[in-house]
């Protein structure tokens, strides 16, 4: 073979090895199945895959990659590249973000819990909280407030929650064990056995977990006005392999997250007018909470627990009473539209 030959060759290898070099795949750890939980990280990727024209991929896993309860130990190591998790499945490990767990906080939209959820994750706290567990808050999961299913007669007084077992995590589960429940934070994926056994009698989830895990088919009623708070369930990402990305490709992914939640608020907006007639279809009775019970409710958990919180908090050397005071200011400027 001729120097010329040859040096088109060695041209032809050296170019195929920059567009290998040039690509980019990222393995995403989630769980259950594809749902309304999980549409921004699926519409993430999409975003990615378009703005790079296919260099930078994701591939989601439902359960593949690590448990649950594993995902922010499978970043920490390095397992894959970006994973889901809920706070309440070890608080110990996120205590900043479980600020966003307290109790009827007063939340009122998805949209507010996104925008409380992006001044926590933007505290210095936060970041250094994560920074131990090599991962970067990348965007957060909003859900609505949570609510019951249950089977036998409603629960519709705090003398009913009494003795009450319930699947609930966090700040949630507190809350019900201010008023007498007896809350068990089994996983979103174990929830349906756990009430089809009777191991709890009820179930706290949002709209979409409930048809996901298939609680609702278990339910005989539902609390449509309980509204106790909502759990947050950040996505985040290993901080050498975002560091790791190239300029471009961390442009296309630093871009997509606000669209990627604009497209989740869109389609849990949709999920949400259905969900009347899914109780209906399934013959689920909607148990209205009279407001003198919810007052009662919020004076019994929600004082009390975010001053545990807060001490609980400051004890350990993070910054309680200012991240509290964050969220309500938040709160208070989304409501005001300032």
């Amino acid at each position: 073979m001729n120097k010329f030959a040859l040096g088109a060759v060695a041209s032809t290898l050296t170019f195929a090895f920059a567009i290998e070099a040039a690509a980019t795949e990222w393995n995403v750890s989630v769980w259950g199945k594809r749902r309304a939980f999980t549409e921004h990280v699926e519409k993430l990727a999409e975003l990615v895959s378009e703005k790079t024209n296919g260099e930078f991929t994701m591939n989601i896993s439902y359960g593949g990659l690590s448990k649950n309860r594993e995902n922010l130990d499978g970043i920490s190591i390095g397992a894959f590249e970006m994973a889901q998790f809920c706070a309440g499945y070890h608080r110990d490990k996120n205590r900043v973000v479980t600020v966003l767990e307290l109790p009827f906080l007063g939340v009122e939209n998805l949209a507010q819990e996104v925008t409380v959820s992006k001044a926590v994750y933007a505290h210095p706290a936060a970041a250094e909280e994560m920074e131990q567990w090599n991962a970067k808050l990348l965007m957060t999961s909003p859900m609505p407030q949570y609510n019951l299913v249950g089977t036998g007669d409603p629960r519709a007084t705090l003398a009913d929650f009494e003795g009450m077992r319930v699947r609930a995590t966090g700040g949630i589960g507190n809350a019900f064990k201010a008023v007498g429940g007896v809350p068990t934070s089994v996983t979103a994926t174990e929830a349906y056995q756990a009430m089809e056994s009777g191991v709890v009698d009820t179930v706290a989830f949002a709209q979409h977990a409930h048809l996901s895990f298939g609680t609702i088919n278990q339910a005989d009623w539902w609390t449509a006005n309980l509204n106790p708070g909502t759990v947050n369930c950040p996505v985040v990402a290993n901080i050498d392999a975002y560091e790791d990305l190239s300029d471009a490709h961390r442009e296309a992914l630093d871009s997509s997250i606000d669209e990627a939640l604009d497209h989740y608020l869109a389609n849990y907006g949709e999920l949400l007018k259905k969900w009347d007639s899914v109780l209906e279809e399934k013959g689920v009775a909607k148990v209205e909470i009279d407001e003198a019970v919810l007052a009662e409710f919020r004076a019994t958990a929600a004082d009390p627990i975010r001053d545990a919180w807060i001490k609980d908090m400051e004890a350990q050397g993070l910054p309680g009473q200012e991240l509290y005071d964050l969220v309500v200011k938040t709160l208070a400027d989304a409501k005001s539209g300032s």
